[in-house]
Parts: structure tokens; C-alpha cells; sequence
């Protein structure tokens, strides 16, 4: 019967038992086991310390900010498109043959989607940091948005009014979306 690697373990931390010692010093297998262990351990401590590099930071803030830039910058022209969508539509909406009430819904939709970009502007979204869940969310948001800012721009040159007041209010339900992430997350940070 041989030391197992447990016995092995203790005597090299001196705190191995009565047997193990005696058994040690007469069985050559042990012996060499025991030498086998002590050289793995002496390469291991051998081995160099890996350390993260403690200037990649101001790398990692830089590539963030740029994204945020670009993203903002896609933003901006989406918005831009968006108003000369909407300034199209309400041209053609203000036409006789268009119903009160579907130019009423639509101008309604309009309001809420300036009103809470508005709301948007004025939550620091610099100025804090986001969880992976919230960033992902917010991500996940302006995309769909885009995708749907994208949709408007190209439908409100087209005669279907009530598929247009769909699409906006569609995209307020976003935007209420984009708005509870970020004015949630400032409050939990807040505290």
C-alpha cells in the first residue's frame, strides 16, 4: 500500500500521520512521488505572474465614447429624416380628403414622441454607468426605434394614414420604453 496524493499533500505541509512518515522513508515509489510533487510545485511557482495591464482603461473609456458618439451621430440623422418625415406627412395630412380623426391621432402620436425625446435629452445619460442588462435594453431600443424611424421615412410620402398612426404610436411605446430605462437606472444609481 502506497501514500495517496492526500498523504503526499500532508507531508509536504508537515502535517502528515504517524504512517505516512514512517512509510516515506522505506518505499522508494513514495519517495519519488513525493519528489514528483515537490518538482510540479517548484515549476508552477517557477511559472510568471500574469497581471492585467493597468493602462488599458483609458483605452476601454475611448472605444465607448466613440460608440456612443456614432450612436448619437445615427441618432441625429434618424431625427433629422424624422422631421422631414413628419413634415411630409402632416403636408399630406392636412389635405381635405383626410379624416379629423386620424390626423388628430397622428398629431397626437407626434406630440408624445417630441415630447419624450425631449424627456430623453434631459436624463445624463453620459454621466453614469450602465449595468450589461440596462445597456443591452438601451441597445436594443435605439435599434428598434432606427428600424422603425427608417420605416417612417419611407412611408410618409404614402397615402395610408392609419398604418402611419400605427407606426408612431408604435414608436412612443419605444421611446416610453427608452425613457423608463434611463430615468430607472439614474434613480437606483442616485441612491
Amino acid at each position: 500500500m502506497h501514500c495517496t496524493m492526500e498523504d503526499l499533500g500532508a507531508l509536504r505541509a508537515g502535517e502528515a500521520s504517524v504512517w505516512a512518515r514512517r512509510h516515506i522513508t522505506t518505499c522508494a515509489h513514495c519517495q519519488a512521488e513525493l519528489e514528483r510533487l515537490y518538482q510540479r510545485v517548484a515549476q508552477l511557482k517557477a511559472l510568471p505572474a500574469l497581471h492585467p495591464p493597468r493602462d488599458r482603461w483609458p483605452v476601454v473609456k475611448a472605444a465607448l465614447r466613440a460608440e456612443r458618439t456614432r450612436r448619437r451621430r445615427t441618432w441625429g440623422t434618424w431625427t433629422g429624416s424624422l422631421a422631414l418625415a413628419a413634415t411630409i406627412a402632416a403636408v399630406l395630412l392636412m389635405q381635405p380628403a383626410a379624416t379629423n380623426t386620424v390626423y388628430a391621432e397622428l398629431s397626437q402620436a407626434k406630440q408624445q414622441s417630441a415630447t419624450l425625446e425631449d424627456s430623453l435629452k434631459q436624463v445624463d445619460t453620459d454621466g453614469r454607468v450602465l449595468s450589461g442588462h440596462a445597456a443591452a435594453a438601451v441597445a436594443d431600443l435605439e435599434d428598434r426605434i432606427s428600424v422603425l424611424d427608417g420605416t417612417l421615412a419611407q412611408r410618409a410620402e404614402s397615402d395610408q394614414d392609419a398604418e402611419l398612426v400605427k407606426l408612431w404610436q408604435e414608436r412612443v411605446g419605444l421611446m416610453r420604453e427608452l425613457v423608463s430605462v434611463h430615468v430607472t437606472r439614474a434613480r437606483y444609481v442616485g441612491l
